[in-house]
């Protein structure tokens, strides 16, 4: 361990349970047991040391007017908190001297950060594990598969043991009550679903990356769809009706709102293909998952934590952080307004967060801005984690009362900017925040946290607690077995696939090709009925006639005509003298 030499900045020693690197993290992981119930914590209670045989060595004596008594009486809380660890001072730890969050300051919003390395999943899963015994709920985003043994107790080893005495922490193997999701049912754990329209066009934009104007274009899809009652329940129903506007029969409809042009729907359509390439398809469908559901609380009234597995679609970073934020959106659209509570609602906690923000619009930027800053007054915190504070847009930054920041790295001119632009982010402080960040070790942090009054605390460096559940994942088949054990897995492993706009545009598109053909072959029929009747004429008039009979040939002989003449015309004499009685004209 190699510590600060500098005189003027506080030394922090490193506990070798949390000072594995990333590689030898897996290494140094126990394997799980079964999951024990712990009795809830009384997070205002000091803890006493893990083992009485070897006592915590009394720390010096320190002034409550030195800047260390002044640090720790910033954290000297009446009501519930949790406790992240303890002071470190001009190079000691001061296990009398603890650092803490009040519960109810958690629905303000934080910040875990630091580098690879340096602590920050076992962080959240200390925090978590107390909410979870302070019977609040807990969403994990569990991206690279190590925080599953939150749900397992720990394994007691001499490590753990030496971290519990040096920060005065009562330590005991207990798991959580929990839950296991995952994306659509890739990977292990329950499907969780959303259907397009619940998704929206702002979320699906982002994860199609799309520019402003097809943005707005397929706003616009999304508004016709919903005017039309044509339900996007997943991609093919999108689909469906991007195709519709753009064929001969559709482009009628959105003339009065603006239109959509074939090279919009071409990217759009281009787009949702690529997507689907991804595995999305299986993420939009139904049935839709209920968010509420991560507002349980187990039977002993600790807080369920729920666990959304991602390793099978953390190659997808874009895809499965903004479907995290549609669970976050979609929450804050259903809760109520509940202003300041004793405890929260709920934690959300949200791993890998800088590829939330990664090409993201200015209208995402926005509906998250907005999400994290409302949400708050429906009781739901989120924390953020990520590796430097400028990985979160200034904006969002803003809204995060509680930070806990371990190790920055300055390796290259990059790493130095970040390291100052980070340090500009905290109050005013006795440390030399500069130094101190980059000579922490892992498991160790620098902490500002709202106080109940509101008031950001002063900036305390601490060595943190060690979690009491299992610090790595579970084996897969007590995972598999969780799975199919869950009450909600039968409510929300099949998958339905019912009408919707496919369906019906489909089945319209098929009324209208059908009619179109009986149209078209009733003109067929009547043109060849027409042409057989005129051929019919035609061959009418160019028939030759039948030769005449004898008395026909008779008949029509002039010999005949000229005596049938002169019999006419004396016929016709006699006729008249007898009826006029003019005399017979005398020879």
């Amino acid at each position: 361990m190699s510590e600060s030499t500098d005189p003027a900045v506080p030394q922090t020693g490193t506990d070798a349970a949390f000072r594995t690197e990333a590689v030898g993290e897996a290494a140094a992981t126990d394997a799980a047991g079964a999951t024990a119930t712990p009795a809830p914590v009384d997070a205002a209670a000091p803890a006493d040391p893990v083992d009485p045989a070897e006592p915590v060595a009394p720390a010096d004596p320190v002034d409550s007017a030195s800047p260390a008594g002044q640090i720790a009486a910033g954290y000297a809380f009446t009501g519930p908190a949790l406790d992240l660890g303890a002071l470190l001072w001009d190079g000691s730890c001061l296990p009398d001297r603890q650092i803490r969050i009040p519960l109810a300051m958690l629905n303000r919003h934080g910040l875990v950060a630091g580098a690879t390395g340096t602590g920050k999943t076992k962080t959240l899963q200390l925090i978590a594990e107390q909410l979870s015994a302070n019977g609040v709920p807990v969403f994990l985003a569990d991206v690279k598969g190590d925080v599953s043994g939150i749900t397992a107790p720990g394994t007691p080893g001499e490590k753990t043991a030496q971290r519990a005495r040096d920060v005065a922490q009562e330590w005991e193997p207990a798991g959580c009550p929990g839950e296991f999701y995952s994306l659509g049912g890739i990977g292990p754990g329950i499907p969780v679903r959303s259907t397009v329209t619940s998704f929206g066009p702002v979320l699906m934009s982002k994860v199609l990356q799309l520019n402003q104007t097809q943005e707005q274009s397929l706003g616009l899809i999304f508004h016709y769809a919903d005017t039309k009652g044509l339900e996007l329940v997943d991609l093919k129903d999108l689909r469906a009706v991007v195709a519709f506007l753009v064929s001969d029969r559709g482009k009628p409809e959105l003339k009065g709102i603006g239109g959509l042009s074939t090279v919009t729907a071409g990217v759009i359509l281009r787009a949702l293909t690529a997507f689907e390439t991804q595995g999305a398809a299986e993420f939009f469908g139904e049935p839709e998952f209920d968010t509420s559901e991560f507002l349980r609380t187990a039977a002993d009234g600790r807080g369920v934590v729920s666990l959304l597995e991602l390793p099978a679609v953390q190659d997808k970073p874009q895809l499965f952080s903004t479907f995290l934020m549609w669970l976050l959106a979609d929450l804050y659209n259903d809760l109520p307004e509940v202003g300041d509570l004793d405890k929260p609602k709920l934690v959300f906690f949200f791993d890998e967060a800088h590829l939330l923000f990664n090409g993201a619009s200015k209208a995402f930027l926005t509906s998250i801005t907005q999400t994290v800053r409302l949400i708050r007054s429906k009781g739901v915190g989120v924390f953020f984690v990520t590796q430097t504070p400028k990985d979160v847009p200034a904006d969002v930054l803003a809204q995060l009362g509680n930070r806990v920041q371990h190790a920055l790295r300055a390796y290259t001119p990059d790493d130095a900017k970040a390291l100052k632009a980070t340090v500009k982010t905290f109050p005013r402080s006795a440390y030399d925040l500069e130094e101190l960040l980059t000579g922490l070790g892992t498991g160790e942090a620098v902490v500002t946290v709202l106080s109940e009054n509101g008031a950001p605390t002063p900036v305390a460096a601490t060595r943190l607690r060690a979690p009491q559940s299992l610090m790595g994942p579970v084996p897969e088949p007590d995972l598999d077995r969780a799975v199919k054990s869950s009450l909600l897995y039968a409510r929300y492993a099949e998958p339905v696939d019912r009408e919707s706009a496919y369906e019906r545009i489909s089945a319209e598109q098929a009324a209208a090709e059908a009619e179109a053909e009986a149209a078209a072959a009733a003109a067929e029929e009547e043109k060849r009925a027409k042409a057989e009747q005129k051929e019919a004429e035609r061959a009418a008039r160019g028939a030759p006639k039948p030769d005449p009979s004898l008395a026909e040939q008779v008949v029509g002989s002039g010999l005949f005509r000229s005596l049938a003449r002169s019999i006419g015309t004396q016929l016709g004499r006699e006729i008249s003298r007898s009826i006029f009685g003019t005399a017979r004209r005398r020879r």
